[in-house]
């Protein structure tokens, strides 16, 4: 029985790091945030985004298909409010200005930094038919216990998890070979990348 957890575990781990290694508009914030504000404010932005996912993941794999259905509804609306957050941050990354140091970061900047990519991921409902389509394939879309969920579930958050630690370690290793110069056009490219996509989740 150990090892049926185990296999559902890895599944679910597989499934987290596949889902969030695609580059779009949290990934790109996270590698700003990465070089701007250091390895920490970028992990724990990965970490918000791994937390949004695990909760459409807990939807997909417990069927809780009145979440769901409610959630692709107000589709509209979410994806507006979450198009003018990614319209405000690309502005602001935009317009900001590269420090000579790293900003020194507490709990409350971590947090602000986790809850603004948990609020923009949870922003893209249509993630939830990924987790239901990617579990439907992997055979894991119905479960014999609630346990088995479980551990699907953690798998998720961890193989998450996994991909955001990866990236702002490497992005923190090249960080220190970035001029101030190559940080100003990183800000106007990252913040222009992230303004497209909020333009795109409003009008498309």
């Amino acid at each position: 029985m150990t090892a049926y957890w185990l296999e559902y575990y890895l599944k679910g781990a597989a499934v987290g790091f596949c889902v969030a290694a695609p580059v779009g508009p949290i990934g790109i914030l996270c590698i700003q945030r990465t070089f701007h504000f250091g390895r920490w404010s970028g992990f724990f932005s990965g970490l918000g985004a791994a937390a949004a996912d695990t909760f459409y993941g807990i939807i997909a794999a417990f069927s809780l298909t009145f979440i769901a259905e409610f959630l692709h509804e107000q589709r509209f609306w979410i994806r507006i409010i979450g198009g003018a957050f990614l319209l405000y941050l690309g502005l602001k990354i935009f317009l900001s200005k590269p420090k000579d140091k790293l900003k020194q970061i507490d709990s409350n900047t971590l947090l602000s930094d986790f809850f603004s990519t948990f609020f923009l991921t949870l922003t893209n409902p249509l993630t939830i038919l990924s987790f239901i389509a990617i579990f439907a394939s992997l055979r894991v879309a119905a479960h014999p216990t609630y346990s088995h969920a479980i551990f699907l579930v953690l798998g998720v958050f961890s193989g998450s998890a996994l991909w955001w630690f990866i990236l702002s370690e490497g992005i923190t290793f090249f960080r220190k070979k970035v001029t101030k110069e190559a940080m100003l056009w990183i800000n106007r490219i990252a913040g222009l990348v992230i303004f497209l996509f909020g333009l795109g989740a409003i009008f498309y």
